[in-house]
């Protein structure tokens, strides 16, 4: 655990030097509630109204409290909720809740990106949700609105620390009048990365058309990884880490740069200039909607935000999207080949909520924090927009108007897979994208995959490595 926690202790000891975190009540004046005492709860997250992440500080603030509130009153308790709102960088703000858990401060419920939660767990900074909120954790009726996948995103060895508060999955996107041209149908489903190439190269025929964007290299930095490598290696039935151990050059790992270099170092099916631009992302979202790119592997969000056809949400606006984006699932390698013999796979990120365990007050404290994640909580979270959420039955309700965002509910987040949320990670990922550009500019995936063996023994050491077969 040690080499794991090593750069947040050192941040968590610098920001301490700089005087710069100042401790936070964790619950008030004691007791329960239940004997009439006044009972203070607090929420921190980094949210702030009329900055970072306003929607949900105002939600927060606006409606989850006064709501609360009233219906404690109703119970007879006298409970007054405090929100704790920053604004900041995430890493600082990752920073100070890291060390106001570990000097036994901070607010009672606190929000987390799902990636830190096995490194918070590790370092002893965060619990199981039951072992801090007690037996009214699991048998909360909001679990069975969550399939296993999705609460796996605040999860850590099969244990729930977290409550999800968003969902999202990636697809293959695929422009429906290219295909037409290519004479591919218009109604897509490959069950092979075979499948896909072929796909690509029937699209190589139409002049000025990038077939394939899979996106590559480091100036694309963790979509590269969450767009790219990941659900690869997921579609190979192997994972960046499992079972303890980070893997190195296996097989999975090597097919999947062997796709790499099909396409972009073989058979020119992707554009390799493309993943080397320090814009090259936005790059390709502006080509897609311009009818230049005909297969993209990406996340929900390339359909809500980027290419909306609101102009003033849509970054890469396509007026006719609806009637020519097509998005399809992401194939294993071949059928049954993916994750837990999965023919389909995806990835999937967010955030979540966590209770502290130096609370004073955990099962009201959980109390609280099932009310946030209620179906009624959700469905205020989101009136007016179309997003997803992690409740089926929230999801079933508001997007119920767009066919592409119910796709991914139903569909998709029951087969994603998450990243590690350990201190390791974002080094890691860096050495995954290292080597899809190594790839890209000719390296052999053998070779590539060795140096990535070579540098993730480098960051967390050779006995934490699984070697690869090869």
């Amino acid at each position: 655990m040690v080499h794991r926690t090593r750069r947040l202790t050192a941040a968590l000891a610098s920001l301490t030097a700089l005087g710069l975190v100042a401790a936070c009540s964790s619950g008030g004046d004691g007791g329960g509630g239940d004997d009439g005492g006044a009972v203070t709860l607090t929420i921190t997250a980094n949210a702030i109204s009329g900055g970072k992440n306003a929607a949900e500080a105002d939600w927060i603030r606006d409606w989850v409290i006064p709501e609360f509130q009233a219906a404690q009153s109703e119970a007879g308790r006298d409970v007054t909720v405090e929100f704790l709102e920053e604004g900041v960088d995430d890493e600082d703000y990752k920073t100070k809740i890291a060390l106001d858990l570990q000097s036994g401060e901070g607010a009672d419920i606190i929000g987390i990106d799902g990636i830190w939660v096995g490194e918070f767990a590790e370092a002893g900074y965060i619990m199981p949700l039951s072992e801090v909120g007690g037996d009214a954790v699991d048998s909360w009726e909001g679990w069975d609105q969550m399939s296993d996948a999705v609460q796996s995103a605040m999860s850590f060895e099969d244990q729930r620390y977290g409550v999800p508060q968003g969902a999202d999955g990636r697809v293959l996107y695929y422009n429906k009048e290219l295909f037409a041209q290519a004479g591919l149908p218009e109604d897509w489903q490959p069950t092979s990365w075979e499948e896909v190439l072929e796909a690509g190269r029937s699209l190589a025929g139409i002049d000025g058309v990038i077939p394939i964007q899979l996106n590559a290299g480091t100036a694309m930095g963790e979509a590269t990884t969450m767009q790219g490598v990941l659900p690869l290696l997921a579609g190979t039935g192997s994972e960046v880490y499992s079972d303890g151990m980070w893997n190195g050059a296996t097989q999975g790992l090597r097919d999947a740069l062997e796709l790499y270099a099909t396409i972009y170092a073989e058979e020119g099916l992707g554009d390799p200039i493309l993943q080397q631009e320090a814009a090259g992302r936005d790059n390709s979202f502006a080509q897609f909607a311009a009818g230049e790119i005909g297969i993209l592997l990406e996340g929900d969000y390339f359909w809500r935000s980027v290419i909306n056809p609101d102009e003033s949400i849509g970054t890469a606006p396509m007026a006719n999207r609806d009637e020519i984006v097509g998005y399809t699932l992401i194939p294993a390698q071949e059928p049954g080949s993916g994750v837990e013999g999965r023919d389909f796979v995806s990835m999937g990120g967010g955030t979540g909520r966590v209770l502290n365990p130096n609370s004073e007050n955990p099962e009201l404290a959980w109390e609280l924090l099932a009310f946030m994640n209620s179906a009624e909580a959700y469905s205020e979270r989101v009136a007016g927009t179309v997003s997803i959420t992690p409740r089926d039955d929230v999801n079933a309700e508001v997007l119920a108007g767009d066919p592409m965002l119910s796709f991914v509910s139903e569909n998709v987040l029951p087969i994603n897979s998450y990243r590690p949320g350990l201190a390791a990670y974002p080094q890691v990922s860096v050495a995954l994208q290292e080597a899809t550009a190594a790839v890209v500019d000719g390296t052999s995936p053998d070779e590539a995959a060795e140096a990535y063996e070579q540098a993730l023994i480098g960051i967390v050491g050779e006995e934490n490595v699984a070697s690869g077969d090869g």
